[in-house]
C-alpha cells in the first residue's frame, strides 16, 4: 500500500516549543509528502493586524495543501495561531480547498503514555471534529518506532474524508493565547 498511497500537499501546525517534532516529522516522512507549512519568523507580526496574519497564514501556506496535520504538544491547545491555522483549513472557499484534518500526540504530551487522550488538552477546533459520531478529524500518537508508510496511510485517509465528512469549524477563532490548565470554561 505504501507505493500506491499518492504525494500529499501538508501543512504542518504547532506549537514553536514543539519545533524539533515538527523537523523531524517533515525530515522523517522526506518525499512522501510535500511539506507547505509555515516556518519559524517566515511571517514578521509584530505589526501586522491579526486579519491580515490569518491571511497570509491561508493565501501563503494553506492555499495549496489539501492536509493540515496538528502536531499536539503540552500546549498546543493554548495557542491562537493553531486555532487560526486549523479553522482556515477547514474552510472551503473560492481560493482555497478544505484540508483534511489530523492531529498527532507527541510524545512530550502529558497523554501520550495514557490509553485515553482528554480532549480538555488538545487545541478546541480539533477536538469538535475529533468527538463527533463520523469524525472529520482523527487524532494518533507520534509512532514509535516511525512509520513513513503508516503516517502517510493516515494523511491519505484524512484527505479522502474532507469531502465526505462536513467538519465542524461554528468555533469562535482565538483572540488571544490561553492560559491555564485546561480549556474548561473558554469562550473564544
Amino acid at each position: 500500500m505504501a507505493n500506491s498511497v499518492p504525494r500529499h500537499k501538508v501543512f504542518i501546525s504547532f506549537h514553536e516549543e514543539d519545533i524539533k517534532y515538527k523537523e523531524r516529522f517533515v525530515r522523517m516522512m522526506g518525499k512522501r509528502m510535500v511539506d507547505r507549512s509555515v516556518e519559524v519568523n517566515d511571517i514578521d507580526d509584530r505589526n501586522l493586524k491579526t486579519e491580515t496574519i490569518r491571511q497570509k497564514i491561508r493565501d501563503s501556506f494553506i492555499v495549496d495543501a489539501t492536509v493540515t496535520i496538528v502536531l499536539i504538544g503540552p500546549s498546543t491547545w493554548q495557542r491562537k495561531h493553531v486555532d487560526w491555522e486549523i479553522g482556515s483549513s477547514l474552510r472551503d472557499t473560492k481560493n482555497n480547498s478544505r484540508c483534511g484534518l489530523v492531529g498527532v500526540l507527541l510524545p512530550n504530551h502529558l497523554d501520550y503514555k495514557k490509553h485515553r487522550i482528554n480532549d480538555r488538552l488538545i487545541p478546541p477546533r480539533l477536538a469538535d471534529n475529533w468527538e463527533e459520531e463520523d469524525p472529520y478529524a482523527i487524532v494518533y500518537k507520534w509512532p514509535d518506532p516511525w512509520a513513513p508508510a503508516r503516517i502517510s496511510g493516515w494523511i491519505h485517509r484524512a484527505f479522502t474524508r474532507r469531502k465526505g465528512t462536513q467538519p465542524n469549524n461554528r468555533r469562535p477563532q482565538f483572540k488571544r493565547n490561553r492560559r491555564g490548565k485546561s480549556k474548561e470554561g473558554w469562550k473564544s
